[in-house]
């Protein structure tokens, strides 16, 4: 069973996930993150449901607006603001210091809120603070 495969398993990813489509029904979303992590939950589980209008990364620093990345749209990272989601979902195993920089230093002057695609519980989040 592959890494991601049993991290979602455990983390119980498919209730979280159709309980986010209940909380996020009709909110336009920008998934930030587009690594082998987002690739793997893309690939095994059905997204449809959620109203992603673009992806944005690091990694897109350099593409032209407009360009797509899974078929989702590529949303500069300087430029997420301007399309007014709702919602930023990062898409990553270890959100936490990604989503306080969000609301630091992009969010903090907006309504958009930043959570994780992929939510650990409060038990696994507590270990990891000690750990590190």
């Amino acid at each position: 069973m592959s890494d991601f495969k049993l991290y979602l398993k455990n983390i119980h990813f498919d209730k979280y996930l159709k309980k986010l489509n209940k909380k996020l029904k009709n909110k336009k979303i920008i998934l930030y993150g587009t690594g082998s992590f987002f690739k793997h939950i893309q690939e095994n589980y059905n997204l449809d449901s959620l109203n992603i209008i673009g992806v944005s990364d690091l990694k897109f620093k350099k593409t032209e607006e407009g360009e797509k990345y899974l078929n989702y749209k590529i949303i500069p990272l300087d430029k997420i603001i301007e399309y007014a989601p709702d919602y930023i979902l990062v898409a990553t195993m270890h959100y936490e210091k990604i989503i306080d920089n969000f609301e630091i230093n992009i969010l903090n002057k907006t309504k958009i809120k930043a959570i994780p695609l992929a939510r650990k519980n409060l038990w696994d989040l507590i270990k990891e603070i000690w750990v590190d």
